[in-house]
């Protein structure tokens, strides 16, 4: 089956077409282009995959990617706690904390390894990534969004090697200073040797799960924040509402088809690392515990790497929500330069700020309200829309006010981004988070140390 290049509609537009779309794709080959092909952009990809067992697209890697999940989430974490308790060991080596780090862990591995099966085998990995959509975009947002796609097994690695090597090192310490002490089956070395090793690979694929489901998710954010930067140009030049406002629809419901597909994922996902936080803080604070790194190491190291996950997936949801809100600010200071009386064509020409006390006119192009010496404190965080530079005259010479006014009122009444059963992940929504889940810590620790 011929397989259609993603840059071949919008390149065609930009050599002459004159609009974003190519009207000789039909709808023939606008389904070719949804079906996956071996070599396409996500060739790498799926070979990523399959090296880590959770590929699903035929039924021996199906099986092998169940067969490996039961293994390492169930099978090896169960056999470790249960046969590896050493209960009469020193307190360099029990683990009183074993179950918690057991459970939490393979609980969240098996809520991401179940979500991302569901998402593939449902839409398959081009239409769950949004490959398909891509004919319709510009250059820049397919561009973007491929080196990105190429960036998140790095990114991926960066989360999961530290995890991976600091674990390594707490089990190599554990299972060579406390041979002795450590239960196992015949030859203390070979058993020792195969119990570590197994438990590392449980540690591996787990970590890896989790964090490979919140990159994607960040990976998919990444391409609405791409979208909404193109689409803030519409501003830029002389466009009608009509095009604006279909654009802004289209954005909105892929950012619904996002909320829609994560909502439970993300929702799941807060409140089991949540309850894992606080159950381990409870057992640790406790008058009886006697805590110390090396046996409540493995413990924090959990905690890090699940409330890391978490914060990917929260972050990319209010960073895309804001970016999303940010699009009202940007149309009304669109409709306010559009409106004001000190815009002026002269004789035709550019379109110049009149000086109201003077007369003279000034071009727009010298005109920089912007504060040069406070350029270092923006971080590069900050809203991209949100600049003081002001908007050219001639993007909004064909517009009338009632036009102008109606589309704002529509941005400011219809707020896009990602929400969770109606309810929005913006910076205020973790500003609440953070107060309630502060709130509960306190309480707490005032439940078990005395903390008032």
């Amino acid at each position: 089956m011929t397989d259609i290049d993603i840059g071949t509609a919008a390149e065609r537009n930009d050599d002459g077409g004159g609009g974003r779309r190519e009207p000789l794709i039909n709808r023939e080959k606008k389904f070719k282009r949804s079906v996956s092909n071996a070599y396409d952009e996500l060739h790498s990809f799926r070979k990523y995959l399959r090296w880590m067992c959770v590929d699903q697209s035929s039924p021996w890697t199906a099986v092998l990617s169940w067969s490996m999940f039961v293994v390492f989430t169930l099978v090896v974490p169960a056999m470790s706690h249960f046969m590896l308790a050493c209960a009469n060991c020193d307190s360099h080596h029990s683990r009183p904390y074993d179950s918690v780090v057991q459970l939490s862990l393979s609980s969240f591995a098996a809520l991401s390894f179940l979500c991302l099966s569901r998402f593939v085998s449902k839409f398959g990995l081009r239409r769950f990534l949004f490959f398909d959509k891509l004919w319709d975009e510009s250059s820049t947002v397919r561009r973007g969004y491929t080196n990105q796609l190429n960036r998140s097994l790095k990114i991926l690695s960066y989360f999961v090697t530290p995890c991976f090597l600091a674990m390594s090192s707490y089990k190599i310490w554990w299972y060579a200073s406390g041979a002795s002490q450590i239960p196992f089956l015949g030859n203390v070395i070979l058993s020792d040797t195969v119990a570590c090793l197994m438990e590392l690979c449980s540690w591996l694929y787990r970590t890896t799960v989790i964090f490979l489901v919140c990159v994607l998710f960040r990976l998919i954010c990444h391409l609405q924040i791409l979208r909404l930067q193109d689409f803030a140009q519409v501003f830029q030049m002389d466009s009608d509402v009509g095009s604006i406002l279909s654009e802004h629809l289209r954005i909105r419901r892929h950012l619904r088809i996002i909320s829609h597909r994560y909502r439970i994922f993300i929702l799941l996902s807060l409140i089991l690392v949540t309850g894992s936080q606080f159950y381990s803080l409870l057992i640790t604070t406790k008058a009886s515990s006697g805590l110390n790194i090396n046996s409540a190491g493995e413990l924090a190291l959990c905690s890090m790497t699940l409330v890391t996950a978490l914060l990917i997936l929260l972050r990319s949801a209010s960073k895309i929500t804001h970016k999303a809100q940010a699009v009202t600010s940007l149309a009304a200071k669109w409709h306010v330069c559009a409106t004001i009386e000190s815009f002026e064509t002269v004789d035709g020409g550019t379109p110049r700020l009149v000086d109201r006390t003077t007369g003279n006119g000034i071009y727009s192009t010298d005109v920089d309200i912007r504060d040069t010496d406070d350029s270092e404190d923006y971080g590069e965080e900050e809203d991209d829309f949100d600049d003081n530079d002001l908007i050219p005259a001639y993007a909004y010479s064909t517009i009338s006010f009632q036009k102008r006014q109606a589309l704002v009122n529509y941005f400011e009444n219809n707020k896009a981004g990602i929400t969770i059963f109606g309810f929005t992940l913006d910076r205020s929504a973790l500003h609440t988070i953070f107060g309630i889940e502060m709130s509960l810590v306190l309480w707490l620790l005032g439940k078990t140390i005395g903390i008032s």
